[in-house]
């Protein structure tokens, strides 16, 4: 590739990741050797490149993909795009044109190269102007309806959300309700998956006073449902309300013509009730329709039918075993899953949580990274890798993790406090600080980073700055260890003795661990209580698991308590 002098037309006009598929499918063309390392975002961003690949909307998902993924799939795009332009050996500057009027998809990928190849010899030029296709008409309902459903079987939400609002605007339900409907509940989906719930409900109830269709009030009634369960803000979600439209889908589920539809549709509307109940403390119930629900299902499919459908519901089972108390109960239906649909990378997130809480690493981290090829690129996933490898001391593979689920997702907070405590525990100190700022720049007060970044101030010397942090942390988190114990060894260095015992006596009264007993017991020989401090000596070298290092201090610092009390 030597440059593109005509650019790249990224209007959203030509949908979602337009211009930028085009120049990864030219990569893909020159590097397939690399683009088979990063088949799965490429295939999702281009899925001309996977020749052997249904259209998306033929495979009638039963989940949709959550609206982040596509930050996975920029992630993941720019990592090929970055290692690609590794390879060059001259400058080369691809043109992107139409910038300011692409699709979101296209902007979120734009925003991934420019921070990954910054340093490189590929340059990007992204312009608002340039040549442009002329702008076809709208196509008709059919055409419409299916570039609907491929970009909500894609996980491409704004692109569906301006697809189905053309739709609604060129047909109304008098004159062809079943055009109508499908751009009225697709539209609803994509609003729901950008978290705009309380407009997906509206259409809905317009739907309703639109028709009374059975077929439609049922989808819109399991829909409205789910909405009031799982989508609507935590203040309007509604247990009531969500099982009172459930049971009014199964209701009219009953009546209809064809029995084996009439089965697929009852059971899947009952999982919804399985959800409420295992939500409302009721698992076994919960348990039971799960149960029946299979029994029924295998009764209707043929063998090898629906297994999406099946291994949904034998993972619904798998949390309810959890909720139930019953780990390998659980297990041994998430294996089922997976053997059943491979390529789900939900089911291997679940399992690897399964294999960390009984002790089994090493499988928990093959789970995790079979999750990250196949989701691809998952934070949580990272991070999850991330504690692991840490735990095993593993410190680099924890990073790169860690760094890699912050480049995914920057305001996911759990990956940046152990990044930047990670980064304390090996001296890292400029690194740490950097992190910490980012973070607090995200989320002013979230208690950890505070205290973390007073503990770097602190060993800069910047002792008025660490304690005023450190006191923000409290503030925010009264029964935070770590803070209260710095604070103490902030106003102990500043010559503030007994407020640095208040603190740690805050420590004590909440955690048992030796640290908090060692320092007070330090600061209670500075106020010469040395019975005192020798109890807090005593109590932490009582304590299980001390490091070699400890034990001898504490040790030491009993003995002199000791001494003095005889002197």
């Amino acid at each position: 590739m030597t440059g593109e002098p005509d650019g790249y037309d990224c209007h959203r006009d030509h949908g979602p990741y337009a211009g930028v598929a085009a120049f990864l499918g030219r990569i893909a063309a020159d590097r397939p050797r690399l683009a088979s390392r990063h088949k799965v975002e490429l295939h999702a961003i281009a899925p001309w490149l996977d020749h052997a690949a249904r259209p998306a909307a033929e495979e009638e998902p039963i989940r949709f993909h959550p609206a982040r993924r596509t930050a996975c799939l920029a992630y993941g795009a720019a990592e090929f795009v970055a290692a690609w332009a590794g390879t060059l050996r001259h400058p080369v500057t691809v043109r992107f044109d139409h910038v300011g009027d692409a699709d979101e998809t296209t902007r979120e990928l734009l925003d991934a190269l420019v921070r990954r190849v910054g340093s490189s010899p590929l340059r990007l030029d992204l312009r608002d102007g340039g040549a442009r296709k002329p702008e076809a008409a709208d196509p008709a309902p059919e055409a419409m309806r299916t570039a609907l459903g491929d970009s909500l079987a894609r996980g491409f939400y704004h692109h569906a959300a301006r697809v189905a609002s053309r739709g609604r605007a060129a047909v109304t339900p008098d004159g062809d309700l079943r055009h109508w409907w499908a751009f009225t509940t697709g539209l609803a989906t994509a609003l729901a998956a950008l978290d705009r719930a309380a407009e997906a409900l509206d259409l809905y109830h317009e739907a309703r006073a639109a028709t009374d269709d059975p077929k439609i009030t049922m989808s819109a009634a399991y829909a409205t449902a789910m909405l009031y369960a799982r989508h609507l803000s935590a203040a309007d979600q509604d247990p009531a309300q969500a099982r009172h439209w459930l049971e009014q889908a199964i209701h009219l589920a009953a009546g209809l013509n064809d029995p084996r539809q009439r089965v697929l549709s009852t059971v899947f509307y009952e999982q919804g009730l399985a959800l409420l109940d295992s939500r409302a403390g009721e698992p076994a119930r919960a348990l039971r329709l799960i149960d029946d629900g299979l029994a029924r299902l295998a009764a209707v499919l043929t063998p090898g039918e629906r297994p999406q459908d099946l291994a949904r519901l034998r993972h619904n089972r798998a949390q309810v075993h959890l909720a139930l108390g019953d780990p390998a109960q659980a297990l041994a239906d998430l294996d089922t899953v997976i053997a059943h649909d491979p390529g789900n990378c939900e089911y291997y997130v679940d399992r690897a949580a399964l294999h960390r809480a009984a002790g089994r690493s090493q499988a928990a981290i093959k789970d995790y990274g079979t999750a990250i090829r196949l989701g691809p690129h998952l934070p949580e996933a990272y991070y999850n890798r991330a504690v692991l490898q840490q735990e095993r001391g593993r410190l680099d593979r924890a990073c790169d993790d860690l760094e890699r689920a912050l480049a995914i997702d920057p305001g996911h907070l759990d990956a940046r406090i152990a990044l930047v405590n990670l980064q304390v525990e090996r001296g890292a100190l400029d690194a740490a600080e950097a992190g910490a700022r980012a973070g607090l720049a995200l989320a002013p007060q979230e208690p950890a980073l505070l205290c973390t970044l007073g503990l770097i101030r602190s060993e800069r010397g910047s002792l008025a700055e660490a304690d005023e942090l450190l006191s923000r942390a409290l503030a925010g988190d009264p029964e935070l260890v770590e803070a209260w114990t710095n604070r103490a060894a902030v106003r102990f260095e500043r010559g503030d003795v007994a407020a640095a015992v208040a603190d740690l006596d805050r420590a004590v009264a909440l955690s048992a661990a030796p640290v908090p007993h060692y320092n007070r017991g330090t600061a209670l020989m500075r106020l010469g209580r040395w019975d005192e401090a020798a109890r807090d000596f005593t109590h932490a070298l009582d304590q299980p698991g001390l490091d070699r290092a400890l034990r001898r201090d504490l040790r030491a610092e009993l003995a002199r308590c000791r001494s003095a009390m005889a002197g």
